[in-house]
Formats: C-alpha cells, structure tokens, sequence
C-alpha cells in the first residue's frame, strides 16, 4: 500500500505529533511525506518527498494572527500550481494533519483523503465550543483542509472517532520536577508585551520562550530565550506551571506532566478557543485575553490553581491501526461511489 502522510508545518505540534505518527506508518505501507507552512520551529527528522510553502498564518505580536502578514506572504499562483502538481492519484491512502494542499490536490483528483488533527476534533458535534460563536473562524476551520474521514485528537476522549493527545516520547520519559518557576510560551505576543505584564507579578520566576527573539536576555525576574525545544521541554518539565496560548501541543504536554495550566486563546483563532472551552470544562484556568485587566487573575492562579488531572496512554499504534483497517474498506467504497457519478 503507497500512503501520503501530509503534515501542516505551522506551528511546532503538528510536527511533533508527525515524529511520533510517521514510525508506525511506514510500517504500514511505501510512505512518503509531505510538509507545507513556514512557522515551526522543529524539522522532521524523515525524508519529506514534498516540501511547499503552503498556506501559513503568521503569528502576530500583539496576540493573534498577523492577517496582513499573512496577506502579503500568501502566493495563491503557486499554491494553485503546488495543488495541480502533486501526483495525488498514485496513493492508496492519503492522511493529512490540517494540510491543505494534499487535501485539495485529492478533491480535484476526486480520491478520499483522511484527516487526523485536533482542528477536526474541535469540529466535533461532541466538542465543547466558545460562548461567542466566530462564524468566519469556523467557516475558514471547516473549509481550509476538508476532509472525507475524520479522526480527531483532543483533550478528551469524545468518541470512536476521536483520541486522546499523542505525546511524544521524549516527554513520557521525563520525571517531573518542581524548581518553582514558571514557563511561557505566548508566540502570539512580542517580548515587550509579556514584560510589560510579567514584571508586575514579581514574586515568581518567568522563563519565557520568544518567537520574536533571537539572543537570550533577563529582566527583573523574566528570563527571555529563543525557542529552543530540548531547552523549552526542560524549563517545562521543571516548572511550577505553565503559561501558554491555546494550541494542541503544548497545552497537552502540560497536563501529562501534571502541570498547573493557563491558557490565552489566540484572538481571531477559532480551534485556540474550541480548545480553551474543553479544558475550562476540565477546569483549567482560561483568560480571554492578556492585558492589565489581567494580572490579578493572573496572581490568583500562580497563588491558588491546582492541577488537572489526565491519564493519557500511548496510544499512537492504536490510532494507526484504527485508520488502516477502517479505511481499507471506506476508501473502496468511496471510489466505487464516484465512479457511478
């Protein structure tokens, strides 16, 4: 069986859920790897057979996308001709983790393309959803990599259908320890923003990840480094609690870690707030957003907030599993279905 695995590359979760996923693939079949986007900051260590620009959001500074960024850098000639390209037809199984081009490359070609990502998980009937609904967010969510099958991956286990988080092995083999500081990764925030709040919260230690830094400097009692994962996954590991914005990966990993939690979903970023909304359910700490307004919360939870407890199992074989017995026989049917079109 010839698999297509295809990877969104913004943001470091899907990439380090592909390390985890792309072992138990290549059992499976003749794998190759396709990778879009420009905003993580992990390489796969794999092959990757195709590797396109794609269609990336660019993290802002003031804690949401930066749509004008994202404007200017979106070359729609080329994704067109990326989508036509893309030899999608000689695949028996097409995987793709929020991914659009082989998504649209397999609709154009009228093949059946499966999805695997918590963004199709947040979609679910089950999933808890924000108060204030984003109608242009989850239109873009729904449309932006449809799929014909859908296997989520969320903080909860909803159904058959959708899994708990895939942690990857380097954290399941850590033993946790508490120095007593605190980890922030807020990519969606310049540094001066977070000193600006940070600072007034003086009584702890701030070990802070900048996306938006390139050199490692301190003030007061924040510390600043560039995104570095070994470093990152140390200063996490270690930590009293962990301040973050709402993606997948991070927010997962702090919880089998058994770390405190809070989030800031990402303004504008509907699957940041889907997400917020399940783990307020779990009765993690969610703020809607980081201002001045903020830091008495902010001091409450450093003070007072108890951890969530989670059981998540290795369970990467299983979901893999599930895909490939599942789809042998969906998949047959979806290509019996459109040849009667």
């Amino acid at each position: 069986m010839k698999i297509l695995y295809a990877v969104q590359g913004t943001g470091n979760g899907h990439i380090t859920r592909a390390i985890e996923i792309i072992p138990y693939l290549q059992k499976k079949g003749d794998l190759d790897i396709l990778v879009s986007g420009i905003q993580s900051d992990i390489e796969l260590p794999f092959e990757v057979k195709y590797k396109f620009k794609g269609l990336s959001f660019i993290f802002g500074k003031k804690g949401g996308i930066n749509f004008w960024e994202t404007f200017l850098k979106l070359n729609s000639r080329k994704l067109l001709k990326d989508i036509k390209a893309l030899n999608i037809k000689e695949y028996d199984l097409i995987i793709s983790d929020f991914e659009p081009i082989s998504v649209w490359a397999a609709i154009k070609a009228k093949k059946a393309c499966v999805g695997l990502s918590n963004q199709v998980a947040t979609l679910h009937h089950l999933a808890p959803k924000p108060e204030n609904d984003d109608v242009l967010g989850r239109l873009i969510l729904q449309n932006y990599a449809p799929t014909n099958y859908n296997y989520g991956l969320h903080f909860k286990s909803l159904d058959s259908t959708v899994f708990t988080p895939i942690i990857r092995k380097e954290v399941r083999a850590i033993t946790p320890t508490n120095n007593g500081h605190y980890t922030v990764y807020l990519p969606s925030f310049d540094d001066i923003q977070i000193i600006k709040r940070l600072k007034k919260i003086d009584h702890v230690e701030w070990q802070v990840f900048s996306k938006h830094s390139t050199k490692k400097y301190k003030v007061h009692n924040i510390s600043i480094n560039p995104i570095n994962s070994d470093l990152f996954l140390k200063s996490m590991a270690s930590a009293e609690g962990i301040l973050t914005n709402a993606g997948f990966g991070t927010t997962s990993e702090a919880l089998f870690l058994k770390k405190k939690l809070l989030v800031i979903p990402m303004k504008k970023q509907y699957e940041q707030h889907c997400n917020a909304a399940m783990l307020e359910e779990m009765g993690v700490t969610v703020l809607k957003k980081f201002s001045k307004k903020m830091i008495e919360p902010i001091v409450e939870w450093v003070n007072n907030s108890s951890v969530v407890e989670v059981d998540y199992k290795d369970n990467v074989k299983d979901i893999i599993d599930t895909i490939i017995k599942n789809h042998k026989v969906l998949i047959d049917e979806f290509q019996i279905d459109n040849s009667l079109k």
